[in-house]
């Protein structure tokens, strides 16, 4: 593998911030890997390679404890004759970037793929396979089930918790209720004895720590050897420091000073125990934040109904290719993306685009897969399959933004990198107190201040508080119809001062239509106007489309363009019937020296209505001015008012002239324009905007948003616009509503608010308890944490960030969809 890319893989034995931290410093030590970010709540990394191998990979991961979770898949594989062809086969397989190894069998026809699970599946493989000229598809499906592998871990966390506590129950009943039951105390010692209690407890607690607790000691132990503890770490600190206590005290009690021999298994197997209980939790928690991601994926159905010779048959998806015939029933959902060929019906897209309203299909229309038909039957070829559809697109947006780091994590991070070696060393200096100063029974005070000190400072709330919030936020966010691309936007956009709108397409309807034909010189209009709509028949620009609307709406025959060419922010040139014809805005005419006196005054009066004046020259004369309207989106106007009680100032940039943009500002209450700009100015007119305002936003449409879009702060770009500019989007609108940009910024600041609330939290808790486990208290209250209780607070910390970050589950839209 030498190709420059982008991969996700999925990373084992995380289980705090910190254990996050050191697999991203791992990674980056690779030749050939940079921009690293690990997850700590997905378990995923995101990295670039540029000549990495996959295998170095996994190495690193493996020597910092952290490995990458590998699958094995087996390909069926057709075409295969000679040993020429293996080669051909294994070299496709190991040009994808995450193959570790790739072995394919001629006598089998059969090929064994091992990979690190994440970026890639068994269905993507097989593809490589295919394309290099070899048919396969696999054997087995190796497809990662994220819901699953979730389930899995939870029904794990959960037996490993009720195996603890079954085993812990009759320790902490022996131990602590001598301390609290009248008369229990005597009849232990009137009975086995106080020698059988302890020993009882001994071996109980030795089973918690060797059997349901080991997972402490495999991961924590090699990290503290390394010099590098985590939470593990200090979990199998404290729990074999309350159990070393409390063996030496049964087995050789003289070692001990009279007083302080006594027993505290019932700690050591408490902490076990509710740390894993913690983890149930924090597992059954971590399960619902991925929820936004499993309704996606669960929108595509299993199967299509595929017409193939003449009889249609129910075929999985992973088997129908692009171009197949699909017959959709009445109530079904769409399997595939495709375009209509037969039927007519209402199409429910709230699921993708967040708009209530079923939408009307018929022949020619684009359906998208995961939409569900209302009534009528329909029928379609499919256009994408995969990787390449819409939902597929959209779930790998979500994924990648649920991956990003905040620059607000960096904060955390850098507290994670050194948190545990400060409190071991924290812990270390409680017990050297405790035993100078400490009162009788000294060890004793030393060593609960030591345990608990240890069990209390583990970081998980601190590792969950940023991605937590962040998967349940683009979660949500993508289910009311909002995709944020890139994670990082969710906080530029909570800092965002200005909006500046595009206004064809983005403030209006998109859809202009032709309100005046004013000739030059007597001419015919309605000649005029076939020879504009066959020319502007090559253009893609809306304007074009109101132009061929027009004609067709008069019954206009258009003749044939023998040349055309557009002129990027003025118009187009072409030769219809033999005639050279120039077609823009008034800039186009000065350009060209063609005088436009004599229609002057009816653009005037046009752009005094808001409305575009497009001129005709023929030949070389002026010939027709058209007036082109396009109406407003009926939410423009609520959303701009909306922005404005946020106090955020609005902005409009159009190449529309000085007096047309002015007008529709005042019928929106835009706040500033810039008129008259070229596509390429816009990113001048973004620069000038941000000096006058602050962080900026762009929302835009078209083609030539995509470099403005890039530009911005941050690009919001609409859905119903081009494919360039969503790619060069970080936020996209799914719907064509400006509705959603109320929705992305009231989403951004509810979850950035709610990861602060976390960090707060997470860090709070850690500076007010820690001093409190060390036993600052104690001289005035004669009370100390218990390192049972340390843990109980422990793992309540990381439910609590995990409840909170889950209230965004419940967050409505700011603004549906057309109103405020």
């Amino acid at each position: 593998m030498t190709s420059s890319t982008d991969i996700r893989i999925d990373v084992q034995g995380l289980s705090c911030a910190g254990c996050a931290g050191r697999a991203e410093r791992a990674l980056s030590g690779v030749a050939g890997v940079s921009d690293v970010s690990v997850n700590f709540a997905t378990g995923r990394a995101q990295m670039h390679l540029d000549g990495a191998e996959a295998t170095a990979i996994a190495e690193a991961l493996s020597a910092a404890n952290y490995p990458a979770r590998e699958e094995t898949v087996t390909l069926n594989v057709s075409g295969m004759t000679c040993a020429s062809c293996l080669g051909r086969v294994e070299g496709a397989l190991m040009a994808v970037p995450t193959v570790m190894s790739a072995s394919a069998n001629l006598a089998t026809e059969t090929a064994q793929v091992r990979y690190l699970a994440g970026s890639t599946d068994a269905n993507q493989l097989a593809r490589a396979v295919t394309d290099a000229g070899y048919p396969a598809r696999p054997k087995e499906s190796a497809t990662d089930d994220q819901a699953a592998r979730r389930a899995a871990e939870s029904d794990y966390a959960r037996r490993q918790t009720l195996i603890a506590a079954v085993l812990t129950l009759p320790v902490f009943l022996l131990e602590m209720g001598s301390h609290v039951i009248p008369g229990m105390a005597a009849l232990i010692a009137g009975t086995i004895g106080v020698t059988a209690s302890w020993t009882l407890q001994f071996i109980l607690t030795t089973l918690v720590l060797a059997w349901p607790g080991r997972q402490f000691y495999r991961i924590g132990v090699p990290a503290l050897l390394k010099a590098a503890p985590e939470m593990n770490s200090l979990v199998a600190l404290g729990a074999s420091a309350a159990w070393a206590y409390s063996t030496v005290a049964l087995l050789a009690p003289g070692v001990l000073p009279e007083g302080t021999r006594a027993v505290y298994f019932e700690a050591a197997a408490v902490i076990v125990t509710l740390i894993l209980l913690g983890r149930w939790l924090e597992a059954r928690a971590k399960g619902r934040t991925g929820a936004a991601i499993q309704k996606l994926i669960g929108l595509q159905p299993e199967t299509a109904r595929v017409e193939r010779k003449g009889k249609t048959t129910e075929l999985p998806l992973d088997q129908v290719a692009v171009g197949d015939l699909i017959h959709l029933r009445p109530g079904d959902r769409v399997a595939l993306d495709g375009e209509v060929i037969e039927g007519s019906s209402y199409v429910d897209e709230a699921m993708i685009t967040g708009e209530a309203d079923p939408v009307a299909k018929s022949t020619g229309d684009m359906l998208v897969g995961g939409t569900i038909n209302g009534a009528g039957a329909l029928s379609y070829r499919a256009t994408a399959v995969g990787s390449d559809t819409v939902l597929a697109r959209i779930i790998e947006m979500v994924e990648q933004a649920q991956g990003a780091k905040l620059p607000v994590q960096a904060l955390a991070d850098k507290v994670v990198r050194v948190f545990v070696p400060v409190v071991i060393a924290v812990a270390l200096a409680s017990v050297a107190v405790w035993l100078a100063v400490g009162p009788v029974p000294v060890l004793t005070h030393a060593l609960v201040a030591g345990v608990s000190v240890l069990i209390i400072a583990c970081p998980c709330a601190m590792g969950l508080a940023t991605p937590t919030s962040i998967m349940v936020g683009t979660g949500r966010a993508a289910e009311i119809g909002v995709l944020f691309r890139k994670g990082e936007a969710l906080q530029r956009l909570d800092e965002v001062r200005a909006v500046a709108f595009d206004k064809t397409g983005t403030l209006t309807i998109g859809k202009p239509g032709v309100t005046l034909i004013e000739t030059a010189t007597g001419a015919d209009p309605d000649d005029i106007l076939r020879l504009a709509a066959a020319a502007q028949g090559k253009s893609e620009h809306p304007i074009a489309r109101a132009t061929e609307d027009e004609a067709a709406r008069r019954g206009l025959d258009l003749p044939q363009v023998s040349a055309f060419d557009a002129i990027p922010g003025h118009g187009i040139s072409a030769q219809v019937e033999g005639h050279d014809l120039l077609i823009g805005a008034h800039r186009l005419m000065q350009r060209e020296g063609i005088a436009t006196r004599t229609l002057d005054h009816a653009a005037k009066t046009l752009a005094d209505k808001g409305q575009s004046a497009i001129f005709i020259a023929v030949d070389g004369q002026l010939a027709a001015v058209l007036g082109i309207a396009d109406a407003l989106k009926p939410s423009s106007r609520a959303v701009i008012d909306a922005l404005h009680a946020k106090g955020v100032k609005v902005a409009m940039i159009t190449g529309d002239s000085q007096t047309t943009a002015e007008a529709i500002a005042r019928d929106l209450g835009i706040d500033h324009v810039e008129a008259e700009v070229l596509p390429e100015g816009k990113v001048h007119a973004l620069t000038a905007l941000r000096e006058r305002f602050g962080t900026l936003a762009f929302v835009g449409d078209g083609i030539n948003d995509a470099p403005a879009l890039a530009h911005a702060d941050i690009g919001i770009a609409v859905g119903t616009g081009t494919d360039v500019a969503i790619e060069a989007a970080d936020v996209v609108l799914m719907s064509g509503d400006l509705a959603g940009v109320l929705n992305a910024l009231d989403m951004s600041r509810r979850t950035l608010r709610n990861i602060r609330q976390n960090l707060f939290w997470a860090f709070a808790y850690n500076v007010a308890l820690i001093p409190v486990a060390a036993g600052v208290l104690y001289p005035l209250t004669g009370l100390m944490l218990s390192p049972m209780l340390a843990a109980g607070a422990m793992a309540l910390s990381s439910v609590f960030v995990l409840s909170n970050a889950l209230r965004l589950r419940r967050v409505a839209p700011a603004m549906k969809g057309g109103s405020a």
